[in-house]
């Protein structure tokens, strides 16, 4: 599953960081990006950051390198808290912080690969959510 909508600059940037979980970051960029057309990248945080309507909404985070971490959140400005959780996906994969901000953490290639297809349900619901 390749995708042509990759930034180069964040390609730069994590040729830059010889990175150990290189191939899991490469499958997530590709995984985030073709789950939904619409999704931009850049680098935020030292990571692959995702925006919907140049607004931020999904951020790798890939320090320190034993995990990759897919952070689900509504952007930097400070926002009220809704009382219920933003999608009601009852995935396995989303730790909640708030009812607002998920994380979502991959240790390997397989985690990954196995959770593809959530993966891209979780993304777009998120989306939707939060346009």
């Amino acid at each position: 599953m390749k995708t042509t909508n990759l930034n180069p600059e964040v390609s730069d940037f994590l040729n830059e960081q010889n990175h150990p979980f290189r191939k899991e970051i490469e499958l997530l960029r590709n995984c985030i990006l073709s789950a939904n057309d619409g999704l931009t990248e850049n680098i935020k945080w030292n990571g692959p950051n995702y925006c919907f309507g140049n607004e931020d909404r999904i951020t790798m985070r890939i320090n320190p390198p034993k995990q990759v971490q897919l952070i689900f959140h509504r952007g930097a400005k400070k926002q009220e808290i809704p009382k219920d959780r933003l999608i009601s996906n009852k995935s396995k994969m989303l730790v909640w912080k708030e009812n607002d901000r998920a994380v979502v953490t991959f240790k390997s290639l397989k985690d990954i690969e196995n959770g593809k297809t959530e993966l891209t349900t979780l993304v777009n619901e998120w989306i939707e959510a939060t346009k």
